[in-house]
């Protein structure tokens, strides 16, 4: 065949969607990486441990995703003994990560909150303090109902009003330093967390692990998914390098070649005897140009060009609608026949 009518299923993703993928998977990578230095770098304090478990942690998330890519890699090469092992690897180089992961965003997402709980901590004291002198006052007043009782409001009721004037004066300025204090954001993830926990009816820790959990797994995965999206789309460039195929648009920019026919096996004496008569005979006789109808026949006799009407349209460079009448009278005349999908069956002229 001279050409091939069937276009590829698709071709090797752009220069943009590449580096798209790129930044993607590096940004992933990147943040699983930090994540896990949260956790491993509280293990100790010592500056020394701290260098090797952050180089363990780095290590870890590194050989995970390239277990991933090798996984993806034996499988295409059908080594399914070879990509169950990688995979049995990922599967524990995974699950380290995933635990670190967890331990670092819940390490930060504990350190917000105790900004929030010491801010709720001194608020809660001023609170206590105004609390108790209103406790103090009320005191007071049941002393002075007493001195009332007995009639001496002139020592006894006076110097307890004194005393209640002072305690309101210094509950007041514990007001105003209670609120006086900076109002901490709760931030997003906070809010997200007690909305979660009021909807499912859970205490506040136990939607926070639940969601760093999530956050967790769907950071690995999500970093997963697009290392082996970028060794999938490796292996389809390769292919399709050493495949290189030819479509119809290629093919109408490409010179037109005479194609080699393999319809009989001669000899080589045979070839060049044949060769030679019919440069004769061309010499000879001079060349009468064909019909429509006779260079359709040849082309279609000669196997140049599919049994098609859009592949007689494209190799010789005529109207569709004289293709149409060509290949109803090729049907009148029983050259030609149609299949039940619609599709054209060459014949050429029976043997009486």
């Amino acid at each position: 065949m001279i050409y091939n009518d069937t276009l590829p299923v698709r071709y090797p993703k752009g220069s943009f969607a590449m580096w798209t993928v790129y930044s993607f998977t590096s940004a992933s990578i990147l943040a699983s990486i930090v994540f896990s230095l949260l956790l491993f770098l509280s293990i100790d304090e010592n500056p020394l441990m701290q260098v090797l478990f952050g180089g363990l942690a780095v290590i870890f998330e590194l050989g995970k995703f390239f277990a991933w890519y090798e996984f993806g890699e034996r499988r295409a090469r059908r080594n399914y003994t070879g990509a169950f092992s990688a995979f049995a690897f990922y599967t524990v180089l995974a699950a380290i990560s995933i635990g670190g992961s967890i331990g670092g965003i819940n390490s930060a997402t504990n350190q917000a909150q105790s900004h929030v709980n010491v801010q709720q901590s001194k608020i809660t004291a001023f609170n206590m303090q105004i609390e108790a002198i209103e406790q103090q006052i009320a005191l007071n007043n049941v002393a002075a109902e007493k001195y009332i009782q007995m009639e001496r409001i002139a020592t006894g009721v006076t110097r307890i009003q004194k005393a209640n004037d002072k305690l309101r004066h210094q509950q007041q300025e514990l007001a105003m330093q209670r609120d006086s204090l900076p109002v901490v954001s709760q931030g997003s993830v906070l809010g997200l967390i007690d909305s979660l926990a009021k909807s499912l009816n859970v205490q506040t820790q136990t939607a926070q692990l639940g969601l760093v959990v999530f956050l967790s797994v769907l950071l690995d995965f999500f970093a997963a998914f697009f290392v082996g999206l970028i060794g999938e789309e490796q292996r389809f460039r390769h292919q399709f390098r050493r495949m290189n195929p030819i479509t119809i648009d290629a093919f109408d920019n490409a010179p037109h070649k005479q194609p080699e026919l393999l319809t009989d096996m001669r000899s080589e004496e045979d070839i060049k005897a044949s060769a030679e008569s019919s440069q004769d005979n061309e010499s000879d006789i001079p060349a009468e140009p064909q019909t429509p109808y006779e260079q359709v026949f040849s082309a279609l006799n000669t196997n140049k060009v599919n049994c098609t009407k859009r592949a007689v349209t494209r190799f010789l460079k005529m109207s569709s609608e004289e293709v149409d009448e060509i290949f109803k009278q090729f049907m009148e005349e029983g050259i030609v026949s149609k299949k039940p999908n619609n599709h054209y069956q060459w014949h050429g002229l029976q043997e009486s």
